[in-house]
């Protein structure tokens, strides 16, 4: 006999990344007090005190694990685990915001970007020089690749290839400001692939400055 009222299968959740308490759908906050003497220092100049992540990225760097929990205000907070992607595993938590983002047109601007451009000593944003944090035995550092898969807890998880550089400048009170250049690649549903330079400021937070709403 068929069955006419048979049930369809409920759809599978995806599991998304969370660490800290961090996670998708959940809300952090940082306090801008802490940070008032350098807040007119920074690229950024202000930013919303309370932000709610939107969705999640994780990286995989054989042991050393990266979480960026991406917000409502154009801003990721990145996380990141030595050893096993616990809490008590966490050394550095850096909150970044989008400067710009650039598209590269063809190959040529590709390769120059990434051989030429990305990871030199210095790099100048907005009037500032920073220098790059990853040392090198030359002049030039080519670009770290890190593999990223971000959900957004609607779809399947993107992947996106990232060629990447770190840069810091010193500011007043002793702490840094960050510079993150990412070349990042992806695949297309159409099979093209697109590409472009991400270029993101931050900073660095302490325990003290970022209160996590699970």
């Amino acid at each position: 006999m068929f069955n006419f009222f048979k049930k369809d299968k409920p759809k599978a959740t995806i599991s998304t990344p969370e660490i800290m308490g961090l996670r998708l759908g959940a809300s952090f906050e940082i306090d801008k007090l802490a940070i008032k003497l350098i807040l007119d220092e920074l690229v950024i100049g202000d930013f919303a005190a309370t932000q709610i992540i939107q969705a999640v990225g994780k990286v995989d760097m054989d042991g050393t694990y990266l979480f960026r929990f991406y917000t409502d205000d154009e801003a990721w907070l990145q996380v990141i685990c030595e050893g096993q992607p616990t809490a008590e595993n966490v050394v550095d938590v850096k909150l970044f915001y989008y400067f710009d983002t650039l598209d590269i047109q063809n190959q040529a601007q590709w390769e120059k970007l990434l051989n030429q451009q990305i990871g030199t000593p210095t790099y100048t944003l907005d009037g500032h020089q920073y220098n790059r944090v990853w040392t090198s035995m030359g002049d030039y550092h080519n670009p770290v690749h890190m593999a990223e898969k971000t959900f957004d807890g609607k779809s399947q998880p993107s992947e996106t290839d990232q060629f990447t550089m770190l840069f810091e400048r010193e500011l007043s009170d002793g702490t840094t400001e960050s510079l993150f250049l990412s070349a990042e690649e992806s695949l297309e549903s159409s099979g093209n692939l697109s590409r472009c330079l991400v270029i993101s400021t931050g900073i660095t937070l302490s325990s003290s400055q970022i209160t996590i709403h699970g």
